[in-house]
């Protein structure tokens, strides 16, 4: 059966473990968000140099959502954030989730297998948000922790947020490996195979 969690970051492997394929989630507290290639591309490079990157990946909530930010008096303020597609960042999940053994990650349209690997090594779920949630997820943002990398683009930066209830977001890929993409590409190959019926 689903179940609904309301989860407290930073996320505990307890906490991870325990969420099934299709269990609704909502997250409270630290999380990092963007939605640059580049920033995903700086981050493996910051990995391989042995650097530490401006905010704490350690156990984080990295989560692929842009955000519009305003800066006033020193200040950043979120005017929105909504999820973009996860895939684009296939090649470099998996260096970054070992990396920093991140407890998760989200966004939409899920990873690939070698991320979901990644992923059941370090004990990590993905989060598939509202495509189309950018106000129920907006509405969630409590305070701009920072925002670093200020030579990108706005929604390509990195961004420390604080939230609560992010949400609804779907556990699409669990922390054993399981997956609903894969399950729904067996799904259909299998009826792609299947004998055709003569109408």
């Amino acid at each position: 059966m689903q179940k609904e969690h309301i989860l407290q970051t930073p996320l505990g492997l307890a906490d991870v473990a325990a969420l099934k394929l299709g269990d609704m989630v909502y997250l409270s507290g630290a999380i990092v968000t963007t939605a640059g290639l580049p920033t995903h591309q700086r981050l493996v490079e910051f990995i391989e140099r042995g650097q530490k990157p401006p905010i704490e990946m350690e156990h984080a909530a990295f989560l692929h959502l842009g955000n519009y930010t305003r800066e006033q008096n020193g200040k950043f303020e979120i005017l929105y954030t909504n999820p973009t597609t996860s895939v684009r960042f296939n090649p470099y999940m998996p260096a970054i989730i070992r990396a920093y053994k991140l407890r998760a990650v989200g966004g939409k349209g899920g990873l690939d297998a070698q991320s979901v690997q990644a992923m059941k090594e370090t004990g990590c779920v993905y989060l598939s948000f509202l495509g189309a949630g950018c106000p129920l997820l907006s509405s969630a943002i409590r305070d701009v922790i920072a925002v670093e990398w200020s030579d990108l683009v706005t929604h390509y930066r990195l961004a420390h947020l604080t939230v609560d209830r992010l949400g609804p977001a779907v556990v699409a890929i669990d922390a054993h490996g399981n997956s609903l993409y894969q399950n729904i590409a067996a799904e259909m190959e299998k009826r792609m195979a299947a004998p055709k019926k003569n109408l």
